[in-house]
């Protein structure tokens, strides 16, 4: 029997090349070893985004086709919308009964989103959100998740909220593991590590020409002024999106023409240019086929949720019986 895992993106905003390189190429090909459920956690997106649940809605759709272009197969596993499945409501209600506020207070992206999004007075949902991350996870009964490193601290509190709800009412949930992967840093425009905060970003959705636009205009190492200037592939942001998107043999000439100062950034960039929109080619035609037919999507992620839900509801009849709730 396959072990189930469980994974979520917040709809924040449009997906791009740090996203995809992050975590959806990994999930495509962790949909064929587990029995997977991706879950686009729009009511995560409340703690930010709750004056704007308009763009909460639109941002839903774009990821959930940006998750089907990028490889994501509804034969495969499943993929759903959480508000679609109210047992996650009910489920974090319940736990939120049983989990200590100091525990909550110590995650570490607490106090980092309250000073980045300057709040001064935060929200329940800010501060409890990784309890609705754990009834998440839990209520699939998930055997693993995957995770960056920066994100163990958030798997180990719904490890605790397990321990403690199984000690308190019985034996229900399993203890998830993390799935640690790891994953290429995808640099932005400007050489910092890729984010929409930034506005350093190339989308999944753009265009060759947008995809052309930008690369053209992206930094390169400080010190090569000119052509003829050796240069230095190690803190060159464009040469570390050759190292994920060109091939092996381009690379190496690459390395060793900067080097040499022979090679230009304006041919490199067009090197790379050409490199990137290949790769990204069939996943836009596959994103464009699904943003022209909204109701195969949306016939999708009914399916996704009808089937979440089955399994959701299977877990809370087992947790109002262990909790001696009707």
């Amino acid at each position: 029997m396959q072990k189930r895992m469980l994974s979520g993106m917040q709809p924040t905003g449009i997906l791009h090349l740090g996203n995809l390189e992050g975590a959806l190429r990994n999930w495509v090909r962790l949909q064929e070893e587990y029995d997977s459920y991706f879950c686009i956690v729009d009511w995560h997106s409340l703690t930010t985004l709750a004056e704007t649940p308009e763009l909460i809605k639109k941002q839903t759709l774009d990821v959930a086709i940006d998750w089907l272009a990028a490889g994501l197969n509804p034969e495969k596993c499943t993929v759903f919308i959480q508000s679609h499945v109210p047992q996650h409501a009910e489920l974090h209600l319940l736990l939120s009964m049983i989990t200590p506020v100091p525990w909550l207070e110590r995650v570490p992206t607490y106090k980092e989103k309250k000073e980045n999004l300057n709040i001064e007075s935060a929200s329940y949902g800010l501060l409890g959100y990784p309890v609705l991350q754990a009834a998440d996870i839990m209520i699939y009964k998930a055997d693993v998740v995957p995770v960056g490193k920066d994100q163990l601290p958030h798997l180990e509190l719904t490890r605790e909220i397990t321990r403690r709800f199984n000690h308190l009412y019985g034996e229900v949930f399993p203890e998830c593991e993390a799935l640690l992967t790891e994953a290429a840093v995808v640099p932005g425009t400007d050489g910092r590590k890729m984010s929409k905060s930034y506005d350093n970003a190339i989308y999944i959705q753009d265009s060759a020409e947008e995809t052309a636009k930008k690369i053209k205009t992206m930094f390169t190492d400080p010190l090569k002024l000119r052509m003829g200037d050796p240069g230095r592939p190690e803190v060159c942001p464009v040469f570390a999106l050759h190292e994920i998107y060109s091939p092996k043999d381009q690379v190496a000439w690459i390395d060793e023409h900067c080097r040499a100062g022979d090679l230009g950034c304006v041919q490199c960039k067009k090197m790379l240019t050409e490199n990137l929109n290949e790769k990204l080619r069939p996943l836009r035609e596959r994103r464009q086929m699904y943003a022209d037919d909204p109701a195969q999507i949306e016939k999708i992620l009914e399916e996704g949720a009808a089937k979440a839900r089955e399994v959701a509801e299977e877990t809370m009849r087992e947790v109002r019986k262990a909790m001696m709730l009707p």
